[in-house]
């Protein structure tokens, strides 16, 4: 019988290991969920088949994973996760869960664990939540409250405090206006705003920064940032370095470097996680995974025109074993 049309409960443990020299076929997510069960068939826990995880997380969407973890449930009647879970370890551990979940799922865990426990990631609050469009925000809303039976804002406002607090919760409505349309007077009128906020006044007024950077379009801030400069001769990133401090100020950094170039601020970050004394690993697993379907190539591009190096050769260098493999693999 040909292998196409057997059944998956008919594959012999010699065609489930063949199954993964077919992990591009498109029709058959069925097999798909067998290239993770090589050790399964053959009874033999000791022989997981790292090579095939890695082909099949790096060569394959976000929603044919969530398929590929229903098949393998239904299949077999265990979760995906937990059998990688004890059967992995480390930093490609961690990786690879973490690309078995969706995205909105991984960004709201990501919140939880910072806000959870003693002290507060503030970090991690303002990367996810500076960087993310209006429909990803709304999503992780949602998977908060479906995994944690708790409110996303609510933990937030507890968690956070100041003008910190304020910016992440307007970021929160997910009211960004996301046109190409620019409005060139009122770029005019939001560059003398900010000015009279900033620089312009004793003291700061952090809620015209607020309206200005959580709710224009990224097009519209990069004419107000323009605007600016002609204004009062200065860079908006200057006047928000001498005007603000700690944690609000690298949120506002990074809502502006966002709108000008997200991509170039993903690549300044993954480049400074890989320099100086040690790796961050938590922050090359965060970029990858969260953005291995929305700009990684782009990302990949801008890391070498910006530092004339390869993003892989440089994960290559500061990284190793299956791990490595992993991260290189997503790039490609």
């Amino acid at each position: 019988m040909p292998l196409a049309s057997k059944k998956s409960s008919e594959l012999s443990p010699e065609e489930v290991v063949g199954v993964k020299m077919r992990v591009k076929d498109k029709r058959v997510p069925e097999r798909l969920a067998l290239c993770f069960t090589r050790w399964e068939a053959s009874m033999d826990l000791s022989s997981t088949d790292e090579a095939t995880i890695i082909e099949v997380l790096s060569s394959r969407t976000s929603n044919e994973r969530q398929q590929i973890k229903q098949k393998y449930k239904a299949t077999y009647g265990k979760d995906l996760e937990e059998v990688l879970k004890n059967e992995l370890s480390g930093n490609f551990k961690k990786t690879a869960l973490a690309l078995l979940d969706c995205p909105s799922e991984y960004d709201a865990r990501l919140l939880q664990r910072a806000m959870e426990g003693l002290g507060t990631d503030e970090a991690v609050l303002i990367e996810v939540l500076c960087t993310r469009t209006n429909k990803e925000i709304i999503a992780i809303k949602e998977a908060y409250q479906r995994l944690f039976d708790r409110s996303l804002q609510s933990d937030i406002k507890d968690d956070t405090n100041g003008n910190l607090k304020k910016i992440l919760v307007s970021l929160l409505q997910a009211n960004r206006d996301e046109g190409d349309n620019v409005d060139k007077d009122l770029a005019g009128q939001d560059a003398r705003d900010l000015h009279d906020a900033g620089e312009g006044r004793w003291g700061t007024d952090e809620l015209a920064f607020n309206e200005v950077l959580a709710k224009r379009s990224h097009k519209q801030l990069q004419a107000t940032f323009q605007a600016y400069q002609i204004l009062v001769g200065k860079d908006i990133e200057e006047a928000i370095e001498a005007e603000t401090s700690g944690d609000l100020q690298t949120a506002y950094l990074t809502l502006v470097r966002c709108a000008r170039d997200q991509e170039g601020y993903f690549a300044d970050r993954l480049y400074k996680s890989m320099t100086g004394a040690g790796t961050d690993e938590e922050t090359l697993i965060h970029i990858f995974v969260t953005r291995a379907e929305v700009d990684l190539q782009g990302i990949k591009a801008k890391f070498q025109e910006k530092y004339q190096k390869s993003l892989s050769d440089m994960v290559r260098s500061d990284t190793s074993g299956d791990f490595q493999r992993l991260l290189v693999a997503l790039l490609h």
